[in-house]
């Protein structure tokens, strides 16, 4: 029998008095990582039972746009490794890496 290996995310949102958020700071121990500042976050989680994602997008209000702009293109890039890994799609994989270039293009992010 194996052993249960538990391993534990947390995630501190500071508001303002809007419900606006002001700092984000998380932890995740077993990676090392002690209560960081990060200016925003995408958490997404699968409901098996209802067949959707469940999100969670916050952002602090002093994250430039700049800043958001490579932070999409980061992910979108990040969601379509993660896709070939699950999937073994190539050919979608590659799809989407062409519209990460594409976007990246049109922000002009890439030079």
């Amino acid at each position: 029998m194996s052993k249960v290996i538990k391993s534990k995310i947390v995630l501190n949102v500071e508001l303002d008095e809007n419900r606006v958020p002001e700092k984000l700071n998380w932890t995740a121990q077993e990676g090392g990582v002690d209560n960081k500042e990060a200016k925003a976050v995408m958490l997404s989680v699968w409901d098996s039972n209802a067949q959707e994602t469940l999100k969670i997008d916050l952002w602090t209000k002093d994250m430039p746009v700049d800043e958001m702009k490579l932070f999409f293109h980061q992910t979108l890039v990040t969601m379509s490794d993660s896709f070939f890994r699950a999937t073994q799609d190539q050919k979608m994989t590659d799809t989407m890496k062409d519209f990460c270039d594409y976007f990246a293009e049109k922000l002009e992010l890439k030079k």
